[in-house]
């Protein structure tokens, strides 16, 4: 390993984009720590500190789109605008004409519809962070300084204008950063930008789990809130094979047979060959998960102001407590039945929009290949259909277990859910798909050159 590894910064090129995307990550978590002037940094770490249901939102948020809105910093939008304006004009994609035929037009079509989705991130930051900052300046809050206060006790607009523009500049920035990632760099910027985020919370979770063994010595069946050695090994190989799943199901497919038709030109026959058509089993990849979570997050904040505006000791009070409570735990029956429920559904409709039998039908038709056993065009189609909804199922099943995982660690084995994190749910999809994708990409230059790649 030792020396792979050596050849790759051996290569120049290589070399070099490696390192620009570890300067482009760097300027990144720079930004990721400047706070907005107007915030007093510490009345919002005390706002959101804590058992606070609005700072687990944020927290949670945080994981999937390198945001930092609970400190307000230039970045603390991350690059969710940019991944929802993406999302947008994919699901548009759909069932708008226009933009359907923009997309089937290759490389321009691609171009015209990423200007677009850099229009649309701007507009959605120009949103979000003004609905942002304007609560942050809401009577009772009390985390804007005092010199940017006026008479009336609102946030001056000059000012508030200011703070917008500059986290709209900043999550605009990002996006440029990860283009720039994109093409002198090495990886998937949007990507790495969400990677670095996730990664760069495991070294506080370490020492959350660990500063207490090496405070009051290691010790069997741990106590007083400390975990004992055998609790850390159980870990250890847990993490081991949970990633190890991850992999092995992020890359599992389902290859359905085919066969070219052969073609007699002069002398020369071409085609005839047998191949097979890939269909991935996790197809949906992260964006169940994303969408399921996100989903889940906003019910305990909404219970929980409902419930204020009645008494605890009402039906309504009563209720909105009840259901706030399931909500808030995140780890009850309810909660990840849910949970489940919502990775399901998402799964298959997220395959419903990514996944076209009918158009990959017909290019098997057009470039005169078949499935054995299968007439070309309708009788295709609803082959393929059938077999993704089979491997959907097998797929959401894995993901649905993922996302399970942390809740199961932390129950199980009585440590912190921001520990239990780091063994499943959209955190760990995401960094072991962004790592793969990245070691591919390497590979693919080693072998460019004549070398072996990390993966053989």
């Amino acid at each position: 390993m030792w020396q792979k590894t050596r050849v790759v910064f051996a290569i120049p090129e290589l070399r070099q984009k490696i390192f620009l995307t570890l300067l482009f990550l760097a300027i990144y978590r720079v930004g990721w720590q400047i706070p907005l002037p107007i915030v007093d940094t510490d009345a919002m770490s005390g706002l959101f500190g804590g058992d606070n249901a609005l700072g687990d939102v944020l927290e949670r948020v945080a994981t999937f789109s390198a945001s930092q809105l609970s400190q307000a910093t230039i970045f603390g939008l991350g690059i969710m605008p940019y991944i929802s304006a993406s999302i947008i004009f994919q699901l548009l994609g759909t069932v708008w004409e226009p933009l359907e035929r923009l997309q089937k037009e290759g490389e321009s079509g691609r171009k015209k519809i990423n200007e677009y989705t850099r229009y649309a991130t701007v507009g959605i930051c120009l949103v979000q962070s003004w609905f942002w900052v304007s609560l942050l300046a809401s009577p009772g809050w009390n985390v804007i300084r005092p010199e940017y206060i006026n008479e009336g006790g609102t946030l001056l607009f000059g000012w508030k204008i200011t703070a917008v523009l500059t986290m709209t500049a900043g999550t605009t920035f990002l996006m440029w950063l990860g283009e720039q990632i994109d093409e002198y760099g090495i990886g998937n910027g949007i990507s790495l930008l969400i990677m670095a985020g996730i990664l760069a919370r495991m070294p506080m979770a370490g020492v959350q789990l660990l500063s207490p063994m090496f405070k009051n010595g290691f010790e069997l069946g741990g106590s007083g809130g400390q975990v004992g050695v055998e609790t850390l090994i159980v870990l250890a190989a847990l993490f081991v094979g949970v990633v190890a799943g991850v992999v092995f199901i992020t890359q599992g497919q389902r290859r359905i047979p085919t066969q070219s038709a052969k073609h007699v030109r002069g002398r020369r026959v071409y085609g005839g060959s047998r191949q097979y058509l890939p269909l991935r089993v996790n197809q949906a990849g992260v964006m169940p998960i994303i969408f399921a979570s996100s989903l889940l997050l906003f019910p305990s904040v909404a219970f929980g102001y409902l419930a204020q505006w009645f008494s605890s000791d009402s039906f309504m009070g009563g209720m909105f407590n009840g259901l706030n409570e399931v909500f808030k735990q995140q780890s009850g029956f309810t909660y990840n039945m849910l949970y489940v429920g919502l990775i399901y559904f998402f799964c298959y409709f997220w395959t419903a929009i990514t996944f076209n039998p009918k158009d990959m039908a017909d290019n098997l038709k057009n470039y005169g290949t078949f499935i054995p056993g299968y007439r070309p065009g309708k009788r295709t189609a609803d082959y393929l259909e059938k077999v993704m909804v089979r491997i959907t199922y097998v797929g959401a099943g894995f993901l649905a277990l993922v996302a399970i995982i942390p809740t199961l660690v932390a129950n199980w084995m009585n440590i912190d859910y921001s520990i239990a994190s780091f063994y499943g749910g959209t955190g760990l999809l995401i960094a072991v798909s962004v790592a793969f994708d990245l070691v591919q990409k390497i590979d693919s230059h080693l072998v460019m050159r004549n070398y072996k790649g990390l993966l053989e």
